[in-house]
């Protein structure tokens, strides 16, 4: 039975959660005596000495200093998402895990050796900033970040809220590099950004993460539509990095029936499988289910989208997501210390698994970056009703969301097919 499951989006999250996919915690770990270990650790303490002992400036090669970034280092070269943890990092890994920290509020991940921003967080200083997805950060502060590992970068772009920071970016797509001034803030997202009728008895959700208490609040919007008169739903997870794996399996009990099959990790061993399945609270709700997708979704939102898709119990719109399925199991070491590691991949109920692949909308409605840009600054501002004041604010009218509007068709198709269908039955039943 696992403890606490986190899945997370990426390498790293510059004032949210740190990313990478699962998260295990585990409180010891063992090392079995052989004799390859036993051979490797005398080669390392061999180098280790001649290093300590004949590098040119001794305050830079004392032994603990060597050792731990040797630790680092062979970490590093397995993934980008296993890692060794020094205490600072470890602190604020447990700190982000609670919801709270000073911060800009992007997801970001190290992507062939850049710093990729994932996506900005809903409501942020990063997006309202203006960074955007894909954008990569060059220097912070005007110093270079090349050489900075992703605590190094996380410990530079976190601080404490008011104070500001200068993040360097550059952008593939028009080949521009910019500053950007930003203030940090304490970071609160709420799960449920958005709750809604658009009309015709469709419902519609906007989740922008996956924290403890994600399953209350969807399932708290869930029950208020319907109670409105929802017959369909929208579930938008465009830009959800992520959160917790138990939230995950929250936000998709309602539609699962008890004890049904939702996501399960697998490790290196047969007998290291865990089902992870609906509780005994699951309603299997027969809505029909729209779910909107991008590449900004991830991890946790690639759970649910999975879930559902496998399954038969919603249609994917938009565009294909990140790909993030790897578990990471966190050993708890001595002197505040921890080691992150890659220990299993999580896969779909019909045992697909999302690592480095994302999810294929059966619906494919590509948006480019700067239309992307634009929506979720819409979808931020959507009390600026008038199009002309909007224009006024922000340099440009508000476009057609092109992805929702699509997952509206697509239900009200279903909607029509269903009273097409009841009625022929109620009248075959005549």
């Amino acid at each position: 039975m696992l403890k606490r499951i986190f899945i997370v989006a990426a390498g790293a999250v510059c004032g949210i959660l740190l990313a990478t996919a699962v998260t295990r915690w585990s409180p010891a770990w063992s090392l079995w005596p052989n004799r390859d270990l036993t051979r490797d650790t005398a080669y390392f303490r061999k180098v280790l000495d001649l290093v300590a002992q004949n590098y040119v400036h001794p305050q830079d090669a004392d032994y603990d200093k060597l050792t731990l970034a040797a630790l680092e280092g062979m970490l590093k070269s397995l993934d980008p998402h296993s890692e060794f943890m020094r205490a600072p990092a470890y602190r604020e890994l447990k700190e982000e895990m609670d919801g709270r920290f000073g911060g800009i509020g992007v997801q970001v991940e190290r992507r062939d050796g850049r710093v990729t921003v994932i996506a900005p967080i809903a409501d942020t200083p990063g997006e309202r900033a203006g960074i955007q997805r894909g954008d990569q950060i060059v220097k912070v502060d005007g110093e270079s970040i090349e050489k900075l590992g992703m605590d190094g970068v996380v410990d530079r772009l976190r601080g404490r809220p008011g104070t500001k920071v200068v993040v360097t970016l550059f952008r593939p797509s028009n080949k521009q590099t910019l500053d950007v001034r930003i203030t940090r803030e304490i970071i609160r997202v709420e799960s449920v950004r958005d709750t809604h009728l658009l009309g015709d008895g469709i419902g519609y959700i906007q989740l922008v993460q996956f924290s403890e208490r994600t399953g209350t609040e969807f399932k708290k919007a869930l029950e208020q539509l319907r109670a409105q008169g929802a017959r369909a739903l929208v579930l938008d997870l465009r830009n959800n990095p992520g959160g917790l794996l138990d939230a995950a399996v929250d936000v998709a009990e309602p539609f699962f029936r008890p004890g049904e099959l939702v996501v399960y990790t697998q490790g290196r061993t047969p007998d290291s499988r865990q089902d992870l399945r609906a509780g005994a609270g699951a309603a299997d709700l027969r809505l029909p289910i729209a779910v909107l997708v991008n590449a900004g979704t991830a991890s946790a939102a690639e759970v649910v989208t999975g879930a559902l898709k496998d399954t038969g119990r919603a249609v994917v719109v938009g565009e294909r997501t990140f790909g993030k399925g790897s578990v990471q199991t966190v050993f708890q070491l001595q002197n505040g210390e921890a080691l992150r590691l890659t220990t299993a991949l999580y896969y779909t109920p019909s045992g697909i698994s999302i690592q480095e692949k994302g999810i294929e909308p059966q619906i494919s409605v590509p948006v480019s970056l700067e239309d992307e840009a634009k929506l979720r600054l819409q979808r931020l501002r959507r009390d600026l009703t008038d199009p002309k004041d909007f224009a006024a604010r922000f340099g440009f009218e508000p476009i057609a969301d092109q992805p929702l509007q699509t997952a509206i068709d697509v239900l009200k198709g279903t909607g029509l097919f269903d009273q097409r269908a009841r009625a022929a039955a109620g009248a075959a039943a005549r």
